[in-house]
């Protein structure tokens, strides 16, 4: 997945392809996940590249949590949710996998995981054990282009 060059949005080390990109505000933008755990799984970061959550501003941190909250409510509302997981992980000790602070935003569902308190990486999904590096796989950038077309309609 080759982004155009020249694209605003950074993820770490990543540039994002526009197309990912479902919302942006004056301090972060939203995308959906190239590997999602369920369905609406999508991360809210900094535009500025910040890695750990402590030093982001006092702006930031307000516009990361107010626009996390937003979108939380209405994909929970889209997915036809009950409920929703926000994580951070902050460092590389804790998870984080990409330098860069971010929300993951999951809309949840009783049947989603045989235990929804389950977050050390391996779920029991529906009675079938597996490890989320190893099952979860890329999705397309056409994939991700049109989940993220469907988010846009959310906000506009």
């Amino acid at each position: 997945m080759d982004p155009p060059a020249g694209s605003k949005y950074r993820f770490g080390p990543h540039e994002i392809d526009d197309r990912q990109v479902f919302l942006s505000t004056p301090h972060s933008f939203a995308i959906v996940n190239l590997r999602p755990t369920c369905p609406g799984h999508v991360l809210v970061c900094p535009k500025r590249h910040v890695k750990r959550f402590a030093n982001l501003s006092l702006d930031e941190t307000c516009d990361l949590w107010i626009t996390a909250k937003d979108i939380g409510v209405r994909l929970e509302q889209y997915h036809r949710a009950s409920s929703l997981t926000f994580t951070i992980q902050d460092g590389p000790h804790s998870g984080q996998t990409v330098p860069h602070v971010h929300i993951h935003i999951v809309p949840r569902r009783k049947v989603d995981f045989e235990n929804n308190n389950d977050n050390t990486g391996a779920i029991n999904a529906k009675k079938e054990t597996f490890d989320l590096d190893i099952e979860r796989k890329d999705r397309t950038m056409e994939e991700m282009a049109q989940e993220a077309n469907e988010y846009r309609a959310l906000f506009s």
